[in-house]
Protein backbone atom coordinates (compact mmCIF):
# COMPACT_ATOMS: atom_id res chain seq x y z
CA UNK A 1 0.00 0.00 0.00
CA UNK A 2 1.04 3.39 -0.89
CA UNK A 3 2.29 5.70 2.18
CA UNK A 4 -0.35 8.18 0.91
CA UNK A 5 -2.88 5.93 1.27
CA UNK A 6 -2.39 6.59 4.69
CA UNK A 7 -2.85 10.16 4.51
CA UNK A 8 -6.13 11.95 5.53
CA UNK A 9 -8.05 12.48 2.45
CA UNK A 10 -8.17 15.99 2.71
CA UNK A 11 -4.18 16.18 2.38
CA UNK A 12 -4.48 13.80 -0.38
CA UNK A 13 -7.09 15.88 -1.82
CA UNK A 14 -5.09 19.00 -1.56
CA UNK A 15 -2.13 17.15 -3.41
CA UNK A 16 -4.76 16.11 -6.21
CA UNK A 17 -5.32 20.21 -6.44
CA UNK A 18 -1.37 20.75 -6.85
CA UNK A 19 -1.20 18.51 -9.71
CA UNK A 20 -0.28 15.32 -8.01
CA UNK A 21 -1.06 12.01 -10.20
CA UNK A 22 -0.40 9.46 -7.01
CA UNK A 23 -2.86 11.84 -5.08
CA UNK A 24 -5.40 10.75 -8.30
CA UNK A 25 -4.42 7.83 -8.66
CA UNK A 26 -5.30 6.87 -4.77
CA UNK A 27 -8.60 8.55 -4.81
CA UNK A 28 -9.28 6.54 -7.74
CA UNK A 29 -8.51 3.26 -6.06
CA UNK A 30 -10.58 4.09 -3.12
CA UNK A 31 -13.85 5.13 -4.74
CA UNK A 32 -13.83 3.70 -7.98
CA UNK A 33 -15.49 0.37 -6.92
CA UNK A 34 -18.16 2.22 -4.88
CA UNK A 35 -18.64 4.45 -7.92
CA UNK A 36 -19.13 1.38 -10.32
CA UNK A 37 -21.78 -0.49 -8.14
CA UNK A 38 -23.68 2.71 -7.47
CA UNK A 39 -24.22 3.30 -11.34
CA UNK A 40 -24.29 -0.36 -12.18
CA UNK A 41 -27.31 -0.23 -9.35
CA UNK A 42 -29.23 2.30 -11.80
CA UNK A 43 -27.78 1.41 -15.34
CA UNK A 44 -27.63 -2.36 -15.51
CA UNK A 45 -24.79 -2.36 -17.86
CA UNK A 46 -21.21 -2.43 -17.24
CA UNK A 47 -20.03 -0.97 -20.08
CA UNK A 48 -22.09 2.16 -19.37
CA UNK A 49 -21.24 2.04 -15.58
CA UNK A 50 -17.40 2.01 -16.30
CA UNK A 51 -18.13 5.13 -18.59
CA UNK A 52 -19.78 6.84 -15.64
CA UNK A 53 -16.73 6.11 -13.77
CA UNK A 54 -14.17 7.60 -16.00
CA UNK A 55 -16.53 10.45 -16.73
CA UNK A 56 -16.51 10.90 -12.91
CA UNK A 57 -12.59 11.04 -12.76
CA UNK A 58 -11.70 12.91 -15.63
CA UNK A 59 -14.20 15.72 -14.19
CA UNK A 60 -12.28 15.25 -11.11
CA UNK A 61 -9.01 15.39 -12.86
CA UNK A 62 -9.96 18.63 -15.04
CA UNK A 63 -11.12 20.34 -12.33
CA UNK A 64 -8.66 19.94 -9.47
CA UNK A 65 -7.49 23.10 -8.74
CA UNK A 66 -10.80 24.27 -7.73
CA UNK A 67 -11.24 21.00 -5.55
CA UNK A 68 -12.76 22.18 -1.84
CA UNK A 69 -10.85 20.15 1.53
CA UNK A 70 -13.51 21.58 3.67
CA UNK A 71 -16.48 19.44 1.84
CA UNK A 72 -17.50 15.67 1.32
CA UNK A 73 -15.55 14.39 -1.48
CA UNK A 74 -17.21 11.40 -1.29
CA UNK A 75 -20.72 13.72 -1.69
CA UNK A 76 -19.37 15.60 -4.60
CA UNK A 77 -18.40 12.54 -6.81
CA UNK A 78 -21.58 10.58 -6.06
CA UNK A 79 -22.88 14.09 -6.81
CA UNK A 80 -21.19 13.88 -10.56
CA UNK A 81 -22.12 10.92 -10.87
CA UNK A 82 -25.35 10.58 -10.05
CA UNK A 83 -25.75 13.26 -12.61
CA UNK A 84 -23.79 11.13 -15.25
CA UNK A 85 -26.56 8.24 -15.26
CA UNK A 86 -29.31 10.89 -15.34
CA UNK A 87 -27.73 12.25 -18.96
CA UNK A 88 -27.38 8.71 -19.59
CA UNK A 89 -30.83 7.83 -18.94
CA UNK A 90 -31.84 10.85 -20.88
CA UNK A 91 -29.64 10.34 -24.11
CA UNK A 92 -31.31 7.01 -23.79
CA UNK A 93 -34.70 8.35 -24.08
CA UNK A 94 -33.88 10.88 -27.01
CA UNK A 95 -32.56 7.99 -29.01
CA UNK A 96 -35.71 5.70 -28.43
CA UNK A 97 -37.88 8.92 -28.93
CA UNK A 98 -35.99 9.77 -32.35
CA UNK A 99 -35.89 6.22 -33.47
CA UNK A 100 -39.55 5.90 -32.76
CA UNK A 101 -40.58 9.06 -34.05
CA UNK A 102 -39.11 7.83 -37.65
CA UNK A 103 -40.51 4.97 -37.72
CA UNK A 104 -43.88 6.74 -37.39
CA UNK A 105 -42.79 9.29 -40.09
CA UNK A 106 -41.36 6.64 -42.46
CA UNK A 107 -43.33 3.57 -42.42
CA UNK A 108 -46.19 3.71 -44.85
CA UNK A 109 -49.05 0.86 -45.90
CA UNK A 110 -48.25 -1.55 -48.25
CA UNK A 111 -49.47 -5.06 -48.83
CA UNK A 112 -46.00 -6.37 -49.09
CA UNK A 113 -44.65 -7.36 -45.09
CA UNK A 114 -40.93 -9.02 -45.19
CA UNK A 115 -41.31 -11.18 -42.03
CA UNK A 116 -37.32 -11.16 -41.65
CA UNK A 117 -37.21 -8.10 -40.55
CA UNK A 118 -36.94 -7.03 -37.11
CA UNK A 119 -36.66 -4.19 -34.39
CA UNK A 120 -32.63 -4.53 -35.16
CA UNK A 121 -32.35 -4.76 -39.46
CA UNK A 122 -35.01 -1.90 -39.26
CA UNK A 123 -32.70 0.03 -36.87
CA UNK A 124 -29.69 -0.34 -38.92
CA UNK A 125 -30.92 0.33 -42.65
CA UNK A 126 -32.35 3.46 -41.21
CA UNK A 127 -29.05 4.62 -39.64
CA UNK A 128 -27.20 3.41 -43.07
CA UNK A 129 -29.98 5.54 -44.86
CA UNK A 130 -29.01 8.65 -42.55
CA UNK A 131 -25.63 8.60 -43.38
CA UNK A 132 -26.18 8.48 -47.00
CA UNK A 133 -27.92 11.89 -46.83
CA UNK A 134 -25.88 15.16 -47.95
CA UNK A 135 -23.81 16.14 -45.09
CA UNK A 136 -25.73 19.72 -44.35
CA UNK A 137 -28.85 17.83 -45.00
CA UNK A 138 -28.05 15.30 -42.51
CA UNK A 139 -26.30 17.32 -40.06
CA UNK A 140 -29.85 19.64 -40.30
CA UNK A 141 -32.05 15.90 -39.43
CA UNK A 142 -29.78 15.29 -36.86
CA UNK A 143 -29.92 18.42 -34.77
CA UNK A 144 -33.54 18.84 -35.26
CA UNK A 145 -34.62 14.79 -34.87
CA UNK A 146 -32.06 13.04 -32.71
CA UNK A 147 -30.72 16.09 -30.70
CA UNK A 148 -34.47 17.44 -30.25
CA UNK A 149 -33.38 21.17 -31.48
CA UNK A 150 -35.56 23.81 -32.02
CA UNK A 151 -35.70 24.85 -36.20
CA UNK A 152 -34.96 28.55 -34.88
CA UNK A 153 -31.71 27.16 -32.97
CA UNK A 154 -30.65 25.53 -35.89
CA UNK A 155 -30.79 28.01 -37.68
CA UNK A 156 -29.09 30.45 -35.52
CA UNK A 157 -26.48 27.98 -34.77
CA UNK A 158 -25.47 27.31 -38.46
CA UNK A 159 -26.65 30.66 -39.50
CA UNK A 160 -29.04 29.88 -42.15
CA UNK A 161 -32.93 30.79 -42.42
CA UNK A 162 -35.41 29.17 -40.74
CA UNK A 163 -37.01 28.02 -43.86
CA UNK A 164 -33.71 26.63 -45.46
CA UNK A 165 -34.18 24.39 -42.41
CA UNK A 166 -37.37 23.33 -42.72
CA UNK A 167 -36.72 22.49 -45.97
CA UNK A 168 -34.00 20.36 -45.50
CA UNK A 169 -35.85 18.26 -42.92
CA UNK A 170 -38.82 18.32 -45.53
CA UNK A 171 -35.56 16.56 -47.94
CA UNK A 172 -34.80 14.28 -45.34
CA UNK A 173 -37.77 12.76 -44.51
CA UNK A 174 -38.96 12.68 -48.56
CA UNK A 175 -35.39 10.65 -49.21
CA UNK A 176 -35.78 8.49 -46.63
CA UNK A 177 -39.79 8.13 -46.95
CA UNK A 178 -38.70 6.48 -50.24
CA UNK A 179 -35.93 4.78 -49.91
CA UNK A 180 -38.47 2.99 -47.07
CA UNK A 181 -41.10 2.08 -49.45
CA UNK A 182 -38.69 0.67 -51.86
CA UNK A 183 -37.66 -1.39 -49.12
CA UNK A 184 -41.39 -2.67 -49.08
CA UNK A 185 -41.77 -1.58 -45.41
CA UNK A 186 -45.02 -1.41 -44.43
CA UNK A 187 -47.13 0.99 -41.62
CA UNK A 188 -47.76 -3.24 -40.35
CA UNK A 189 -44.87 -3.54 -38.99
CA UNK A 190 -44.49 -0.27 -37.40
CA UNK A 191 -47.21 -1.46 -35.47
CA UNK A 192 -45.86 -4.45 -34.51
CA UNK A 193 -43.08 -3.20 -33.76
CA UNK A 194 -44.58 -1.13 -31.02
CA UNK A 195 -46.59 -4.38 -29.62
CA UNK A 196 -43.06 -6.62 -29.20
Amino acid sequence: MKKIDFQPETEIIASLKRGSVTAFESLFERYSQKLYRFSYSYLKSEMEAEDVVQEVFLKIWKNRGSLKTETSFQSYLFTIAFHSIQKSFNKKTQQQKFHLDLFELLVVENSSLEDQLDFETLLTRLNQLIEQLPTRRKEIFLKRKKEGKSIQAIASEMGISEKTVENQITEAMHSLRNAFCKDKISGKLFFLLFMS
